[in-house]
Order: structure tokens, then C-alpha cells, then sequence
């Protein structure tokens, strides 16, 4: 893989193919899915997604200037077809922190080329994604969810770095083992968007370099790039290697406190994880809404 940043870390690129666009997805095996499966006892559903509150496109220039402007507008209109109905008009942009969104292998780029290796200029273009687009997980993403809770009833500190250890600890309090094919939700107990002046943690290159050896299919968390970045770190180390080298795709910015109250409630940190992918085609990532079944 191009790019001088962690020359010696794994890679993924060529593992299922040159032209896969699945990335870590293809681990999710028939055992995997049927493991996923037997999770689900009771039918007691917990969305991972958080709840983003559209801003008005009829705001006009004096209307309401937070972070949530840019993340999902909208306009009502009237249909006229015939029979009384409204309906809006939606402008998302997606890879907003506000808005809970799969990363498809599109999305990261190193050394001018993305997963696993087609050139930028090849993979995306003005009318949209041609490689690595989010939608060609639109048949839905099923498998084993397991929390990995790093605070439990609490948050990180400030700037923590998240390592392996850390992640093995929360897998050990959880009495489970991450097993290849997995999906991994990871709760640090950290609103990204509450306006915080204080650093926010991150995951590590020995997180990432964990998620490899345990064959982690899919990622979803709180808790993401470190910002500002961590010192002697790779930056963006949850993107550059997760996603750009390892091709694991990312359900970034989702929000696991429900999650986190219902394995305290039920006693069990494993699950069914469902997440249905629009099929919107052409884009590098797309809204979703993961469900956990238990």
C-alpha cells in the first residue's frame, strides 16, 4: 500500500481480490451470521443510531447557526397529486458527526488510490462512486454485535488513547471473546458533538492492529479519530488503518448508551447486529440506522 504513515502495519489490500469492494465484510462467514443469529432470544430491538433534528432550509439567513445547520435540511412541500399530502426535499451531508453513517471503502484515500488499490480517479468521479461505493452493502450487514464498553456508567478521560489492553478489558468484563466475523461497538461514553473544548480520545494503531488479529468485520462506536491527534500516534488512525488499510467499515458516529443500559439490564454484552444500507448508489457513505437484537 502506498503511503509512508505505519509501513509496517497489516493490510488487507489484495486479501480478497483486486477488485473486492467489501472490504472486512467478506469475513462474515455463513458461521458468523448464524452466530449473529442465535443472539437474537427475544426480539428486544436498541437502534445505535443518534437522533439528528433537521434544520430548515426556510431558515433564511437569521435562522439557528449550530453544527447541526450542516447536517441534515429540510423543506416541507405540498404534493398536489391529486389529494392532500406533504412530503420535504432533504440535503444530508453525510459524514457529519451529527448523522449516524457506514464509511464505504471509498471514503478514505492513500496515496491517490482506494481499497484495494484502484486509483482515485477510477473509483470516484463528478457523478458519483464507480468503486467502493457505500450501497453495495445494501443486502444488509448480519452478524454477532458485541459492546465493548470502556466506561462503564462513565466516560473516558480526556484525550485517552485506546489501546488493545483496553479493548480486551472491556471484552473481559463483558465475559465474551470477539471472534472473527464479530462486529465491535465501542463506548467511551463521549458526545462528539456537545461542543467540548477538552481533547477527545482515540483509538490507537494498537487498537486497529487488535481489531486485525481478532478479525473485527465491522466497526461502530463513540469513539473515534482522536482530536486533537495522539502524540507518537498515527493520525486518524481509525480511518487511515481501519477503514483505508484494513478495509474494515465503519459505522461512525453512532450512539451506544441505549445499548450500553440494555446489556446492563439483561446482563449480556453479545447480540444480532442488523444494519440495512439504502440503496442509494454512487456515494462514499450513506445514513444508517443499526439495530441490535437480543
Amino acid at each position: 500500500m502506498n503511503g509512508t504513515t505505519a509501513p509496517d502495519f497489516p493490510s488487507n489490500w489484495g486479501r480478497w481480490g483486486d477488485d473486492d469492494e467489501l472490504g472486512a465484510v467478506n469475513l462474515i462467514t455463513d458461521e458468523a451470521r448464524a452466530r449473529g443469529a442465535a443472539e437474537a432470544r427475544t426480539g428486544v430491538t436498541v437502534s445505535l443510531a443518534r437522533v439528528t433534528t433537521p434544520f430548515p432550509l426556510t431558515g433564511g439567513p437569521m435562522g439557528a447557526t449550530t453544527a447541526s445547520t450542516t447536517a441534515v435540511q429540510t423543506a416541507m412541500l405540498f404534493t398536489g397529486f391529486g389529494a392532500p399530502a406533504m412530503a420535504e426535499v432533504m440535503i444530508v451531508t453525510t459524514h457529519h458527526a451529527e448523522v449516524t453513517h457506514l464509511d464505504g471503502m471509498s471514503h478514505w484515500v492513500a496515496g491517490g488510490k482506494v481499497y484495494p488499490g484502484v486509483d482515485v480517479a477510477d473509483s470516484s468521479g463528478p457523478t458519483g462512486v464507480r468503486h467502493g461505493a457505500a450501497d453495495v452493502y445494501a443486502d444488509g450487514i448480519q452478524t454477532r454485535g458485541v459492546l465493548l464498553d470502556l466506561a462503564p456508567g462513565g466516560r473516558l478521560d480526556p484525550g485517552h488513547p485506546v489501546t488493545g489492553a483496553d479493548l480486551d478489558a472491556a471484552a473481559a468484563h463483558g465475559g465474551f471473546e470477539v471472534l472473527p466475523g464479530d462486529a465491535i461497538v465501542v463506548r467511551g461514553g463521549w458526545d462528539r458533538v456537545n461542543g467540548s473544548a477538552e481533547p477527545e480520545p482515540g483509538m490507537t494503531a494498537d487498537a486497529i492492529r487488535w481489531m486485525h488479529d481478532h478479525g473485527v468485520a465491522v466497526y461502530a462506536g463513540d469513539i473515534g479519530d482522536a482530536r486533537p491527534p495522539l502524540p507518537d500516534d498515527v493520525p486518524g488512525a481509525l480511518h487511515f488503518l481501519a477503514l483505508g488499510r484494513l478495509a474494515i467499515p465503519l459505522v461512525d458516529c453512532a450512539e451506544p448508551e441505549a445499548l450500553a443500559a440494555m446489556c446492563q439490564r439483561l446482563g449480556r454484552w453479545t447480540f444480532q447486529l442488523v444494519i440495512a444500507v439504502p440503496r442509494i448508489a454512487g456515494t462514499t457513505g450513506l445514513p444508517v440506522n443499526p439495530i441490535a437484537v437480543f
